[in-house]
């Protein structure tokens, strides 16, 4: 899909939104009219009403895509969203609850009964339903449980087996298997037997009488070659597999790195059990690149934009009290060089610009240490180099930009001292940026925690005490 089409698919995404606000609101104004009109007939007269205003908007959601449902959810507020969640057809309401976030969709749930929640879940497959268990009501698990067959209640219980962020958890178990000691015709006859083949099917697993995965045979292939070729002399029996226990990220790179569209997953033993797809690797990027960006914010999780207050005041008061106390240690920092700012009043509206400066550069680096670090690119080895080049570049930044700041200091001031004093502060607050920059991430990686969670809050903070500390003592010492 070239750029002007996704372009233009998001604006009438934005549309269909706007449209549908623009429906609840009218439906909101004529309730609001009609329930106060009096007379004997004024609960046939809002029934009417309710119908009349509600079916448009269901005649436009039943014409949308569930992940467009989604999007049109998570984008209203909690009421407004109940009442469209209420107008989705009930054999819809699996797949658009796979959709949403969690957030939302622990919303969406709250709002139904057992008996719904049942008839959502029981026609996704075992590995949608594993994506949906846990944030099922416990009390409706024994009946889904109960109303699976044998073969979907053992495919769900493995792939609850598994972490979240492991390949067992997202495999899928739809797939198509053939043997290598047949002919192309009989694979050609077998495939008509399907009324439709699985989702994102681009090959078949060749598989011996073990079920041991020998090779992969594209369905190109299949259909350029010969159908009296044997199965054995076509197929690619070097095959890219995975291991259930296998990180998801990982494996999205390997799918991004040799353009994947499906891929098999093997035991120890090379027995195949089941398939990994490209749209569970584009939900895997997706949600990494969603959580990165919100750990750097010092957020802890995916959060509904119309959640309770409570739930957003839970959500993000630990970074903001980190926040506060490294506030407090930069305001102190001030507080020690109170006398050289009262002697020396620029040192007030200079200070912050060499704060800020160096925590814009320090952001710059966590971002890309961040990356390189998700990407497995840093060694031991290559972290010295990188180390080094990150200090270069703030010791170059700092010469350029702190003699031009230093300038315009001694331009608007009249002090040469000031301006030089300037430009050494900048240059040195930028070098500690750089260290703490690709430092900071790295010390949490190497903790084994998220080398993103937080990190923007952690550089601004040493940023501003070091910088505020670095300007305030070069201008006592050397002005005051």
């Amino acid at each position: 899909m070239s750029e002007a089409e996704v372009r233009g698919s998001a604006n009438r995404l934005h549309e269909q939104l706007e449209h549908i606000i623009e429906l609840l609101r009218r439906h909101k104004l004529v309730e609001q009219v009609a329930h106060a009109q009096h007379g004997p007939h004024q609960e046939l007269v809002d029934n009417l009403l309710h119908r009349q205003h509600l079916s448009e908007l269901q005649r436009q959601l039943d014409g949308l895509h569930p992940a467009d449902i989604a999007y049109i959810l998570e984008a209203l507020p909690l009421e407004d969203r109940l009442t469209v969640w209420q107008l989705v057809k009930a054999d819809r309401d699996g797949e658009i609850l796979l959709e949403v976030s969690d957030a939302v969709r622990e919303s969406l749930i709250a709002d139904m009964d057992q008996g719904e929640i049942l008839a959502a879940v029981e026609p996704l497959e075992a590995d949608e339903l594993a994506d949906l268990v846990e944030d099922l009501p416990t009390e409706v698990l024994p009946e889904l449980m109960a109303s699976l067959d044998a073969q979907q209640r053992e495919q769900l219980q493995s792939a609850l087996s598994w972490k979240e962020d492991q390949v067992g958890a997202l495999m899928d178990f739809e797939m198509v298997t053939i043997r290598e000691d047949v002919s192309l015709e009989v694979v050609l006859r077998y495939l008509r037997r399907f009324d439709e083949l699985p989702a994102q099917t681009d090959k078949l697993f060749v598989v011996n009488y073990e079920n041991v995965l020998t090779g992969v045979l594209p369905l190109h292939w299949l259909l350029v070659n010969s159908p009296e070729r044997m199965v054995s002399e076509v197929m690619a029996p070097d095959v890219n597999t995975f291991h259930p226990a296998d990180d998801v990220y990982e494996v999205a790179q390997a799918f991004e790195r040799y353009d994947l569209v499906t891929a098999p997953v093997v035991d120890d033993s090379s027995h195949l059990i089941g398939r990994i797809t490209i749209d569970a690797m584009v939900d895997v990027i997706r949600e990494e690149s969603e959580s990165e960006a919100l750990s750097r914010g010092g957020l802890r999780e995916e959060e509904d934009i119309f959640a309770s207050v409570w739930k957003s005041v839970r959500n993000r008061w630990a970074w903001l009290a980190i926040n506060l106390v490294t506030a407090f240690i930069a305001s102190r920092v001030i507080g020690l060089f109170e006398g050289s700012i009262q002697r020396l009043v620029a040192l007030a509206t200079l200070m912050p610009i060499v704060a800020g400066i160096g925590g814009n550069s320090g952001n710059q680096t966590i971002t890309m240490i961040v990356r390189a670090l998700a990407l497995d690119q840093i060694t031991t080895d290559s972290a010295r180099r990188l180390w080094r080049k990150e200090m270069g570049v703030a010791l170059a930044n700092g010469l350029v930009w702190g003699g031009v700041i230093g300038v315009v200091a001694w331009a608007l001031y009249g002090n040469v001292s000031l301006g030089l004093v300037m430009t050494a502060a900048m240059t040195l607050n930028l070098l500690l940026a750089a260290f703490c920059g690709v430092g900071i991430p790295m010390l949490m990686a190497r903790a084994g925690r998220d080398p993103a969670l937080g990190s923007s809050v952690l550089i601004t903070a040493m940023t501003d005490s070091g910088g505020f500390f670095i300007f305030l003592g070069l201008a006592t010492l050397f002005l005051v």
